[in-house]
């Protein structure tokens, strides 16, 4: 039974970081499902939930106004959290008639304030962006452009995430963004991606759909336009560029607080889960976010039998070597830095473990909604 288990372990280990990546490369080079862009400029609203975000607010902003985008097609709302630190009277200095500042008197969280938002937009597209996310030149073209596709109903751009301090953190975050974007290539072209970066996002306005303060908007909200038939796209030609967090605290803190709502986001939307209605997607939905969520089960798994395990024959005493020498090498990034031989060990770990806490969180019933966007907390 013990070597049902760890095999099974594996089984499920080897799926989800290498099985489903290479499984959906092959479906996507067989369904080339690309996408028919266009050059229309559709009209759009860039909604932007900020709280205390004095140091980035004016200069996002002002990112965004300068893009190369007819400048009657786009309007901006910002919708301040009760900021207290000059957030508002920075946004209320940038003399454009195109950007509308809105306040929400008590703290409500980014989902209630991008709700707020919408409301008031009456254009063709709304555009998510932070309160710190840098847009290069072109984006709000490339990511308009996607929507001449009439079977594309939301799109993402490509995150890139720069790693200024040279921290071992920020450099396994640079790397997971990597094969990230990598992913949402391969399964663009299967159809639609599954996972998106909520700051540099389109969806049709016609299809956003507002949800409860405490969903994760990156994640309920694509979900949904899959739901409704349409597909959800990677657009590596819009770009958004951000600072890793250096802070191995902080970056674990918002881990821990989106696997949270991820989890809550895919009970929610667990009618995607069904092979029958949607064949395709959920076993996407299910490799790519569900499996990978709660990896920290066979990981565990596979530790602990391997000891167990150990005098049963060569391959289980291999299977302990390599998983001690994986973790040391984890470990060791809280003592020194060794840059990628402990960076992407390290976050592989901080991913895991924050997946871990934040299920535990779940399964009592815990939500969150507010938080400190820069510090994760």
């Amino acid at each position: 039974m013990a070597e049902l288990f760890f095999w099974t372990s594996a089984a499920w280990v080897l799926w989800t970081y290498a099985g489903y990546p290479i499984a959906i490369r092959m479906i996507g080079i067989v369904r080339r499902k690309r996408i028919v862009e266009g050059e229309s400029t559709p009209s759009l609203t860039v909604v932007i939930a900020a709280y205390n975000e004095v140091e980035h607010i004016a200069a996002t902003v002002r990112n965004k106004l300068g893009q190369d985008y007819p400048a009657d097609r786009v309007r901006i709302i910002v919708v301040s959290d009760a900021s207290d630190d000059g957030t508002d009277e920075a946004v209320q200095g940038i003399a454009d008639s195109r950007v509308v500042l809105l306040r929400q008197e008590s703290r409500q969280g980014k989902t209630a304030a991008l709700n707020r938002a919408v409301e008031l937009a009456d254009s063709d597209l709304i555009v998510f962006s932070d309160a710190n996310s840098h847009y290069e030149q072109g984006t709000l073209r490339a990511l308009a452009a996607v929507f001449e596709d009439p079977s594309v109903g939301y799109a993402t751009g490509k995150m890139i995430y720069g790693n200024p301090d040279g921290s071992v953190v920020g450099d396994g975050c640079t790397g997971f963004m990597r094969y990230e974007n990598w992913l949402r290539e391969q399964e663009t072209l299967s159809g639609s991606i599954v996972g998106v970066d909520g700051g540099v996002d389109a969806v049709r306005r016609g299809l956003y759909e507002p949800m409860r303060p405490d969903q994760l908007p990156d994640f309920v909200l694509p979900l949904s336009v899959v739901a409704a038939g349409y597909r959800v796209v990677y657009q590596p030609a819009a770009v958004l560029k951000e600072n890793a967090l250096s802070d191995s605290g902080h970056e674990f803190r918002m881990r821990v607080r989106v696997s949270l709502r991820a989890f809550w986001a895919l009970w929610d939307m667990r009618k995607l889960f069904n092979p029958l209605r949607y064949p395709m997607f959920s076993v996407q939905l299910l490799s790519h976010k569900a499996l990978r969520y709660l990896a920290f089960v066979p990981l565990l798994a596979l530790l602990i039998l391997s000891v167990v395990l150990y005098d049963a024959a060569l391959i289980y005493k291999i299977a302990l070597f390599a998983q001690a020498a994986f973790w040391l090498l984890a470990g060791l990034a809280c003592l020194t830095e060794f840059g990628r031989l402990t960076g992407w060990p390290y976050y592989f770990a901080i991913l895991n473990v924050a997946a871990a806490v934040a299920f535990f969180r779940f399964i009592r019933g815990e939500k969150q909604i507010i938080w400190r966007p820069r510090g994760g907390t």
